[in-house]
């Protein structure tokens, strides 16, 4: 069983002043109480910086050398201390007007059809697709928002064709995609100028399907289809990403995370173990085909979560589960490593939710363009396993606990990542929007509005 040592709690102190009269009932004289009191606030502030600065900066060079018996986590209260931090610089970044050189969006306001009618089913907000849902709110309610789109950097096309659930296997099905896209796109030039002037290379676009902006559950039919010409010159969000040539990303594209809610993650925290510990040592539940050819004659996975189930499904360190659970997370919380082997496409919602609820991902996807890889140290808070290792799982996750898992899990619990990989209602600062728009500020010269401004 793995158990997590606590460091101990910072210890305050406090000053008990009682203001006396003098002899006489006079009050004491009004400048030396003021230096006093100011002196005192000194001190207390001093030391207060200072015995936060050796907390953080001098570990106890005492602690033991990490191994399978013993786990070391950062402690809760660690992190709601660096959090607190940010979140006090919240208020002054949304103030300040150049952040992002000033950038400016402006959504389309299209009918109902196109987006808010598919909210009538719940989990068009909350699923692992709904990111297209989430970036439309926030930026509608940040300051990044212009309803003068004579002023904007950029058009955000606010098109859900995520939520449009089989009623046969509850899956997205994204068949009418392209069809509803096309539709807006001609409604927006039928409507506005700003498409046509420069072929829409200043419109942003949200593909949080399997292979992104293809419009394809199916590899080898997205490869078919491609990206629809009409979208080739414009800006996709999208959660998929290969470091090598792809036609499914042969488009202005930026890899997003994909969605998982905050309020479950909050929950999941607050009902974990009170004693932190971590008593499963490698997780993994989900589809795993024991026979994983499907009728159209492609293998699920590339056979990788069927030789991680022959190999493993026994082994007392794997917890392997092949059916689904609505309440996952609280086994997430329990695991030390959280196996993220790809399924038709290389991402996965694993990726976002093990990295929030403290487990190491261990990424299995050969050649995946992972989110956010110019602000996530992904090299320093997960493993990537080759597809063709899987069979030397066990031997490599071992090899990982004797040595610098403690390293990995200081990295993962730093609030700053958690929360580059989580999308809000509501930006916040350094969040999966906030990124978003910071990606967006490296694309400005695509932007009509700076050109024209440079130009005169």
């Amino acid at each position: 069983m793995l158990e997590q040592n606590r460091a101990p709690k910072s210890r305050g102190f406090y000053v008990r002043m009682k203001l006396q009269n003098s002899k006489h009932g006079r009050p004491q004289d009004k400048g030396s109480f003021y230096t006093y009191c100011k002196w005192v606030l000194w001190l207390s502030l001093t030391l207060y910086f200072f015995s936060s600065y050796l907390i953080s900066n001098h570990p106890n060079q005492n602690k033991p050398t990490t191994s399978l018996s013993k786990t070391h986590f950062s402690t809760l209260p660690s992190r709601a201390l660096f959090e607190s931090v940010i979140d006090n610089t919240t208020t002054a970044l949304l103030k300040n007007k150049e952040l992002f050189k000033g950038l400016k969006v402006f959504v389309y306001d299209l009918p109902a059809k196109y987006n808010t009618n598919w909210l009538s089913n719940d989990r068009c907000r909350t699923h692992l697709f709904a990111a297209e849902v989430a970036i439309h709110r926030a930026i509608l309610t940040s300051d990044f928002f212009t309803s003068d789109p004579s002023r904007a950097d950029f058009f955000l096309v606010p098109v859900y064709v995520s939520c449009n659930f089989s009623t046969v296997n509850g899956f997205p099905a994204i068949g009418h995609a392209r069809t509803l896209i096309a539709s807006a796109v001609q409604l927006i030039r039928t409507r506005y100028p700003f498409w046509d002037r420069n072929q829409g290379s200043d419109h942003v676009f949200v593909a949080t399907h399997d292979f992104g902006s293809c419009f394809h559950t199916m590899e080898n039919v997205a490869i078919a289809d491609g990206v629809p010409d009409f979208l080739k010159k414009s800006i996709v969000l999208q959660t998929f990403g290969v470091k090598h040539k792809h036609p499914c990303q042969e488009v202005e594209n930026v890899v997003i995370p994909p969605y998982v809610s905050p309020e479950s993650v909050r929950k999941s925290l607050e009902n974990a173990p009170a004693d932190g510990r971590r008593d499963i040592f490698a997780f993994f539940r989900g589809k795993m085909e024991v026979h994983p050819k499907n009728v159209s004659g492609r293998y699920y996975s590339k056979r990788v979560r069927t030789n991680i189930w022959r190999k493993y499904n026994g082994d007392r360190r794997f917890y392997l589960q092949r059916r689904r659970f609505m309440g996952y997370q609280s086994e997430i919380v329990r695991s030390v490593f959280c196996l993220c082997p790809l399924g038709w496409a290389p991402w996965s919602p694993r990726l976002v939710e093990s990295v929030a609820l403290g487990c190491v991902p261990v990424i299995i996807a050969d050649g995946i363009r992972l989110p956010f890889d110019d602000v996530v140290p992904w090299a320093e808070i997960s493993l990537t396993v080759a597809e063709k290792d899987v069979g030397k799982l066990g031997t490599i996750l071992e090899h990982v606990a004797s040595t610098n898992l403690s390293a990995i899990q200081k990295n993962i619990w730093d609030p700053r990542v958690r929360r580059a990989l989580l999308f809000h209602d509501r930006i916040q600062p350094g969040d999966a929007t906030w990124q978003v728009l910071s990606a967006l500020e490296n694309k400005l010269a695509r932007s009509y509005r700076r050109g024209s401004v440079s130009s005169e």
